[in-house]
This record gives C-alpha cells, structure tokens and sequence, in this order.
C-alpha cells in the first residue's frame, strides 16, 4: 500500500469532477438556449394571436353589421309587400265600384 499516489489520485478525482462540471455547464447552456427560443416563439405566437383577434373582432363586427342591414332590408321587404296588398285592395275595390256605377248607368239608361 506504500505505493498508492494520493497526489494522482486527488488529481484524477479533480478531473473527474472538472469534466463533470464542464457537461453540466454545458447542459445548462443548451437548455438556457431552448428556453430563449421558446420565450421568442411564444411572444411571436401571443404576436400572431394577437393579430388574429383583432381580425376576427373586424369580422364579428362586419357580421354583425350585415345583420343589422338584413334585418332592416327584411322589414322594407315586409312593408313593401304590404303595401303592395293593400294597392291589390284598393285596385280591386275601383274596379268593383266602376263595374257597380257602370251597372247603374245601364240601367237607368234602360229603364
């Protein structure tokens, strides 16, 4: 046992512990790396989410316009057709008074 280097072998465990330290610093260097990536592709995600709310807040707000117009232009539609009814009636009642006063002028021209 008198032979044993403790100085070599001291050495050797610095080594070992050194080359461990260098892989661990490395790892953590990788992984600090991916978490920056990962940070930068979120904020361009949350970025590009961001642009696609505000364009399909422009699109609810167009819908909701375009139903704002359909139900208005569905209520002129109701109104025209009921006014169009109506000129149907009043037509129909002329041309019943005429034929009633043409009837009566016959007869009267005839009598």
């Amino acid at each position: 046992m008198g032979d044993f280097d403790w100085n070599d072998h001291n050495r050797q465990q610095v080594l070992q512990g050194r080359q461990i330290l260098e892989r661990t610093s490395a790892s953590l260097a990788r992984s600090n790396q991916i978490a920056i990536e990962t940070e930068h592709t979120g904020h361009e995600v949350i970025n590009e989410l961001e642009v696609q709310r505000e364009s399909l807040l422009r699109s609810q707000r167009r819908l909701e316009d375009a139903n704002n117009d359909l139900s208005r232009s569905g209520a002129i539609i109701r109104a025209m057709k009921r006014n169009v009814l109506y000129n149907k009636l009043i037509l129909i009642m002329i041309i019943v008074m005429e034929v009633v006063i043409l009837a009566g002028m016959i007869t009267l021209k005839f009598l």
